[in-house]
């Protein structure tokens, strides 16, 4: 299929992360904004032991300074609430608060740390700790971005692997349909519409071993990084967008390339 007719899909998923590691949310709508990314995404982490992050200069830092899927696969079953305006977050375990605090105040922040210090001692490196600092995003990458997967390709996936692969395993804020499999990996530096914003493919993602945990369960069930790798060399899936015009976009909108204009 040509670039012509691969061009337009639709968003049928929006999802952010306010804490790096913990369960997503599911969002109707999101706005999107210049060189920035989802409201709240990966706002806050919790520190696995001193990291040497400060922050009144956060610096970027890559993921094992932190509570993450990759390494700590019991985060999975743990779901996370956080509120925007009041800034609680809310740890439930199978339906029961297990902990709950405000994580822009210390006292908010000692609630959780508390939690994870009290019932994952033996899961964790060192003193845990609820990282923020104002517009810093701990996200894996140091530029502030947006995740899309392509739903073609992670049925491609099921085909490798022989088994269902949920979506979230994959941690996106967009999930899209209408491309053929695999076709966001020929979109690096091309531009796209994603509803009424527009933003640069700046990024295939590289895919490490968190997409084997189970969302759900927080079992290790799969190899999905190692099997891409046989099959095609890369262990990548996704690509990474910086907005680059204001804009907003909704379940259901289209997200398109803009075709290069002719010469």
């Amino acid at each position: 299929m040509d670039n012509q007719h691969a061009a337009a899909a639709r968003i049928t998923g929006i999802y952010r992360y306010p804490v790096k590691g913990l369960t997503p949310e599911s969002l109707s709508r999101a706005e999107l904004k210049v060189g920035e990314t989802l409201r709240s995404d990966r706002r806050y982490a919790i520190e696995n032991g001193p990291s040497g992050f400060d922050p009144s200069a956060p610096k970027w830092l890559a993921k094992p300074h932190f509570l993450m899927l990759q390494r700590d696969e019991w985060l999975a079953p743990l779901r996370a609430d956080y509120d925007d305006d009041s800034h609680v977050l809310t740890l439930r375990r199978d339906g029961a608060m297990v902990a709950q605090g405000d994580l822009e105040t210390e006292a908010g922040r000692a609630a959780i740390e508390r939690y994870f210090a009290d019932r994952h001692a033996d899961q964790i490196k060192g003193p845990p700790k609820v990282l923020v600092s104002p517009g810093h995003s701990f996200s894996d990458v140091p530029r502030k971005v947006v995740s899309i997967i392509n739903l073609a390709s992670l049925r491609a996936i099921e085909e490798m692997v022989q088994a269902p692969v949920h979506p979230l395993r994959f941690r996106a804020n967009l999930y899209v349909e209408g491309w053929p499999a695999w076709h966001e990996a020929s979109l690096l530096d091309r531009t796209i519409a994603i509803g009424s914003a527009r933003a640069k493919v700046v990024k295939r993602i590289t895919r490490c071993a968190a997409v084997n945990v189970d969302p759900e369960t927080g079992a290790r069930d799969l190899s999905v990084p190692n099997m891409l790798m046989q099959r095609f060399g890369n262990n990548e899936c996704g690509i990474y967008a910086e907005i680059i015009t204001d804009g907003g976009a909704v379940v259901g909108d289209d997200i398109a390339v803009e075709q290069p204009a002719l010469s």
